[in-house]
């Protein structure tokens, strides 16, 4: 990565409204179960990124589309509430907003079925618009709850522009070699991993693995047992902080934006990975992916695990 810099973390992704249920276990197949506690609130790993940045101190603007409906103004009102610049987030007349309905058991593990809504409509044409805001970002990052078309179009003018690129690969899903060799950062998690290259499920040597796809660097993230990682210098691992899980949505996307920060600032890879694990491993204490996402000032300590 380069030296610290003030040009943004452009985020191109997902915005979504979280419909968040709380239950004992989750449901199985045709099983209903009973919930409590239920909550609404901005999400989308896109959105969910941009605000874990924007309050660790990044500089963000964002990239996407929500429908013109109530969640669609509760998102945009949310992200524009903590510092993200939403220049780039196009209204869809006639579109609803993405949704996801998400599930949490007690052991903080959850279930997620996902209406993507307005967030299809993000198009190689509106990044071609913000050509210039990605051509001078400092980072893009981008994910796949957006059509591939669109990644793939940022992510070739930001590398053609000397723009580092961090890839989220989520949902998992098949990608071009084109698309991994403009890639200077790619983040997935175990199940991502195994998806693009058969021998990655459960590979001690997945983030190298990966690394022969063309990406600079690989960071595998494992949950609780840590980060593998892969870059020039050679592979390591990282341990987690170990926390009681109240509720792990959001974690990765908290883990991604920090990350994000920490490598604009110009921390070495190291640390830049510890940081993002630490905020990681603060937002599984608390409920929700939005809320639960830290500021800087509580990355100093981590609090202690909620029961």
């Amino acid at each position: 990565m380069r030296a610290p810099t003030n040009r943004p973390i452009v985020v191109l992704g997902s915005v979504n409204m979280d419909l968040v249920l709380r239950c004992e276990r989750l449901p199985a197949p045709g099983e209903t179960v009973h919930g409590s506690g239920f909550q609404r609130w901005p999400g989308g790993k896109g959105a969910n990124q941009a605000v874990a940045a924007a309050r660790l101190g990044g500089r963000v603007a964002f990239l996407g589309c929500v429908g013109d409906d109530e969640f669609g103004r509760e998102a945009t009102a949310a992200l524009q509430a903590e510092g993200v610049d939403v220049t780039g987030l196009r209204s869809v007349a006639g579109t609803s907003t993405g949704v996801a309905m998400i599930t949490v058991d007690a052991a903080g593990r959850n279930a997620i079925a996902l209406s993507g809504g307005a967030n299809h409509a993000v198009s190689p044409a509106q990044v071609e618009a913000a050509a210039d805001t990605l051509r001078g970002a400092a980072l893009l990052v981008c994910q796949l709850e957006v059509p591939l078309a669109a990644v793939e179009r940022a992510v070739a003018l930001a590398h053609a522009a000397g723009v580092p690129v961090l890839l989220n690969p989520a949902p998992a899903a098949a990608l071009p070699a084109s698309l991994l060799q403009q890639v200077s950062l790619l983040v997935p998690n175990e199940s991502e991993a195994a998806l693009l290259h058969p021998r990655c499920a459960g590979a001690p040597d997945a983030a190298a693995l990966l690394r022969t796809l063309g990406p600079a660097t690989v960071v595998v993230t494992l949950g609780e047992r840590g980060v593998q990682v892969a870059d020039a210098t050679g592979s390591w691992s990282a341990a987690a902080p170990q926390v009681v899980a109240h509720d792990t949505t959001g974690a990765g996307d908290t883990f991604v934006g920090a990350l994000a920060v920490a490598l604009t600032e110009g921390q070495p890879l190291r640390d830049a990975v510890c940081f993002a694990q630490q905020a990681a491993a603060i937002s599984v204490t608390r409920a929700g992916a939005m809320p639960s996402m830290p500021r800087r000032g509580e990355l100093s300590v981590l609090p202690e695990a909620a029961a």
